[in-house]
Formats: structure tokens, C-alpha cells, sequence
């Protein structure tokens, strides 16, 4: 593994479902292409972790979001491209969220560099998409039976 660089930061996702569909950032200009996210990000010093998340989804989304339970926290290694290449230990706290009912898929005000747009992706096309963190996929599979168990581990990225 490259070298960790400090220090842990934590970042804050907003699960976002509605009518078998998931709200994503679809993401741009990576070697390996194109890959879908949940919205959120790192939060700042004096935030907490609600605050955090509100201020990202208004920034990538373009919306307020109603934060609702805490359902996943899990360590997460993404690499970065620095050079020399290193890695960044993330604490990630994921939160189930409500966009109000008349929400459209739109980018916020100020969405991720690598933000093309954002979209409604059906639960069932999630298998053929590429997710970040990789082990998204097999969480969402199961989140309705995980409500007992908030840390999840170490998350694939």
C-alpha cells in the first residue's frame, strides 16, 4: 500500500432512494472512466457531521436534504493521484436522506471537479455500474437487513 497521508479525514454520503431508484453523481476524468457516487463529501474543521452533509448536498445537488438515521460508518483507503502516490484514510459516515418530493436531478451551485451530472439510477442497473466505493453495491443489496449493525468495516474502494 502507498503511504497513508495524514490526517484521517471524515466525509459524510447521503443515501438518497426513491420509487427502486438511487440519487448518484455520475463522475468524469478518471484512467478508469467514468464512475457513480453518492453525494457528499469531507468535513470541514468546526462542522458537524450534519452540517457537513447538508452544505455538499446543497453544493452537488442543488438541494436541501432532511437527514434522517445514521447507517453505515466504515474506514475507507482511497488512493489519490499525487505524486509520489499516496493514500487517504477516510472515516465514512453514510446517512439516509429525503430530497423534498418536487426534487430534480440537477448539479448544485458547486458540484465535485470531477462531477458530470447527477442522476436517478434504478436499484436494479446498480450491478453494471461502476460505484465508488466498490462495496456500495453489495451494502445497498442488503441495507434494509443491516439496520442493527452502523459499522460496517473497512469499505473497498
Amino acid at each position: 500500500m502507498e503511504p497513508i497521508s495524514a490526517p484521517i479525514r471524515n466525509a459524510v454520503r447521503a443515501l438518497i432512494l426513491r420509487d427502486n431508484s438511487i440519487l448518484l453523481l455520475r463522475k468524469a476524468g478518471f484512467e478508469q472512466g467514468e464512475r457513480f457516487a453518492l453525494p457528499g463529501g469531507g468535513q470541514d474543521p468546526g462542522e458537524t457531521l450534519e452540517q457537513a452533509l447538508l452544505r455538499e448536498c446543497e453544493e452537488e445537488i442543488g438541494s436541501r436534504v432532511e437527514i434522517h438515521e445514521l447507517v453505515c460508518v466504515a474506514d475507507c483507503f482511497k488512493p489519490r493521484d499525487t505524486v509520489p502516490r499516496s493514500t487517504r484514510h477516510l472515516i465514512e459516515f453514510l446517512f439516509v436522506c429525503k430530497v423534498p418530493d418536487d426534487y430534480v436531478a440537477v448539479n448544485g451551485p458547486h458540484p465535485d471537479k470531477h462531477q458530470v451530472e447527477v442522476v436517478w439510477a434504478r436499484l436494479d442497473t446498480l450491478a453494471d455500474m461502476p460505484l465508488h466505493p466498490r462495496s456500495l453495491r453489495h451494502y445497498l443489496g442488503g441495507f434494509s437487513e443491516r439496520a442493527e449493525t452502523v459499522y460496517q468495516g473497512t469499505l473497498d474502494w
